[in-house]
This record gives C-alpha cells, sequence and structure tokens, in this order.
C-alpha cells in the first residue's frame, strides 16, 4: 500500500474527504518524525512505539574500492509493533496456511 492508496483507505474508513485523510496524515507523520527529532517518543499502547535510537561510530567498507570508513555515529528512527500489532498480523498469517 503506497500514501495515496493510504489516503484513500483512511477516507473509506472514516467517511472523511480524501483531503481531509491527507491533513491528518501528514500532520500525524510530522508530528511523530518532531517529537522523534526531540529525543522524546512515541507510544500508541496496542499499536506501537516510535523512537530514536543512538548508532555507534563504527567501521565500514567502501564496496567499490573497498576502502575502509568510519562512519559517524548517528540516531536511527525505530518502531516497535505493540502486542494488538503483532497479534493480528499473526492471525492472519495463520489463516493463510489453513487455505
Amino acid at each position: 500500500m503506497n500514501k495515496s492508496e493510504l489516503i484513500t483507505a483512511l477516507a473509506e474508513a472514516t467517511n472523511f474527504t480524501k483531503k481531509d485523510s491527507e491533513i491528518f496524515l501528514t500532520a500525524f507523520t510530522d508530528t511523530v518524525m518532531n517529537t522523534l527529532a526531540k529525543d522524546e517518543k512515541v507510544q500508541l499502547v496496542g499499536f506501537g512505539t516510535f523512537e530514536a535510537r543512538d548508532r555507534k561510530e563504527r567501521m565500514g567498507r567502501n564496496p567499490r574500492t573497498k576502502e575502509e570508513i568510519l562512519i559517524p555515529a548517528s540516531k536511527a528512527p525505530v518502531f516497535k509493533a505493540g502486542k494488538h500489532f503483532k497479534d493480528t498480523v499473526n492471525a492472519s498469517m495463520k489463516k493463510k496456511k489453513k487455505k
């Protein structure tokens, strides 16, 4: 599912217009990104948690030249699915296996 398909699905599920659904989705993603940028996390019980984790400085290798390079420390956005999310996905996988 891409962004426009998600907007359409949100509009159908909520009876909002596609424009309102797009405004909501943009506001949601912007809010999550801005919150993580402030070193805070977004926790949606049952769905999951968005947070930024520190990545240590490490050595890497340029695949073209095989030269070792130092990859600087950075922050990486991470999503950890909540129990209800995992259970829903796993239940759909079990249905597919039964067919």
